[in-house]
């Protein structure tokens, strides 16, 4: 059916807001949180802990990404309320699981896999979904959610840094349950409009069949050129895009000591990045078609140059102006990247297309943090 531009769809809007904010919130204010682990964690005798407490952030970043491809064949299963639901519960019971642990290598499975992937669950349908309620205003309408993250990212640090101040990390981390729960409860504002493959096999009153492997794994959008090099050319310019957000924090500690507010840097890049969000994703809707990627490419360029002039800065104020412009750019590479998805491949395979896409993005996202940090270990 023709999308109806709005109506529940805002509900929906919303409800997908609050999970970019909840997942990616989280995740990009774990610089804060890996400080606090090398705090907690720490041993003056292990002198691979940088690179060990690097693991679990990175992990964590890269399975909600590497999920993505089974998220999707799930998706277009059971349909997007479902999977949300399933995947927020998931989450909420890692992010508990990891108050409760004593050592660092716990995390990665409570934290780095069991959290992560239901972050996973629960983030990928809200892309999905909005293209059941808008077409002419998708642009905007992920740009509007893609601000949700952005939102967190600016509010997080600090009320991390508070919490972890007051109550200790394992308290703080049972906060943040709080998100996941309300996450849960925002999985069941979506709706379907197209049906899913279940509905489409078995019917609302049949018995549901399992289809055939070729239109559960749909490989065939591999078939259309302008998506596979798009798929296979984002990951590879991927590798240091996450290594700011993890290792940020412990740099500006180490280079200015305790006398800045590292905050600020996560405030900067909260703040430009939603406004990047809103902006690009209006001008999106006024380029035609697949061109939208060459705003993409720019957006890449950009936050490449700004992740190179990160060690060259030897004063705080050329660092913030440093992440003003990154996370603008970032905004950008963002919100374009299920817009792009439904012209390259149509709506009928947006799901899996952003799945593979996401998939391959799990690699240099997951690799790129800890290997800089045993870099910077051994300069």
């Amino acid at each position: 059916p023709e999308p109806p531009e709005g109506g529940w769809g805002w509900v929906v809007m919303l409800a997908a807001m609050w999970c970019n904010g909840a997942v990616f919130g989280i995740q990009n204010s774990c610089g804060v949180l890996f400080v606090s682990m090398l705090r907690l964690f720490g041993s003056s005798d292990d002198k691979q802990l940088v690179f060990k407490t690097a693991w679990v952030s990175s992990l964590s970043m890269g399975m909600v990404f590497f999920c993505s491809p089974i998220v999707s064949i799930f998706t277009d299963l059971f349909g997007c309320r479902k999977v949300a639901v399933i995947g927020a519960a998931v989450g909420f019971v890692g992010l508990l699981s990891s108050s409760f642990v004593s050592t660092i290598e716990p995390l990665y499975f409570t934290y780095g896999i069991l959290f992560a992937c239901g972050c996973s669950f629960a983030y990928q349908p809200s892309l999905v979904i909005l293209g059941h309620y808008f077409k002419k205003r998708l642009g905007l309408v992920n740009g509007i959610v893609t601000a949700g993250s952005s939102l967190f990212t600016v509010s997080l640090p600090f009320l991390l840094r508070v919490l972890i101040d007051s109550v200790d990390l394992y308290n703080t981390l049972r906060v943040l349950c709080i998100l996941m729960f309300v996450l849960f409860l925002a999985g069941f504002t979506y709706k379907p409009l197209v049906p899913n493959t279940k509905d489409k096999e078995g019917g609302k009153k049949g018995k549901f069949k399992l289809p055939p492997a070729k239109k559960i794994c749909n490989f065939s959008v591999f078939k259309v050129l302008s998506y596979r090099i798009w798929a296979f050319g984002i990951p590879a310019a991927l590798f240091g895009y996450f290594v700011p957000y993890v290792h940020l924090m412990n740099h500006v500690k180490d280079r200015f000591g305790d006398s800045v507010p590292e905050e600020v840097l996560l405030l900067c890049l909260g703040i430009t990045s939603g406004v990047g969000r809103l902006i690009f994703g209006r001008v999106a809707d006024y380029i035609p078609g697949a061109k939208k990627i060459y705003l993409q490419v720019a957006s890449f360029f950009f936050i490449g140059l700004m992740s190179m002039m990160i060690p060259l800065c030897n004063v705080f104020g050329a660092l913030v102006a440093v992440c003003l412009f990154m996370g603008l750019f970032d905004g950008c590479f963002i919100c374009i990247m299920a817009p792009i998805a439904f012209e390259l491949v149509g709506a009928q395979d947006v799901s899996q297309a952003i799945g593979f896409l996401l998939g391959l993005m799990s690699v240099p996202m997951t690799v790129g943090p800890p290997i800089a940090g045993e870099w910077r270990q051994g300069l």
